[in-house]
């Protein structure tokens, strides 16, 4: 699933190690999503969505 989340990242300024503590996942986790090799859960899709003030939709894009 194609996503946003390093640009969004980038944005606010954050390192993955500081992204994955405000979620509650590892640096590893982020890395993984960021480079499209994991899709996170659906309750870190939506801490996601809340920290970037953005609808899951706009973050994931299924394709």
């Amino acid at each position: 699933m194609k996503n946003r989340v390093r640009d969004l990242r980038v944005e606010k300024g954050l390192t993955q190690e500081q992204l994955g503590e405000i979620i509650g996942v590892s640096r590893q986790t982020v890395n993984a999503i960021e480079k499209e090799k994991f899709d996170p859960s659906l309750p870190t899709a939506f801490k996601l969505a809340q920290l970037f003030e953005q609808k899951i939709e706009e973050i994931f894009i299924y394709e």
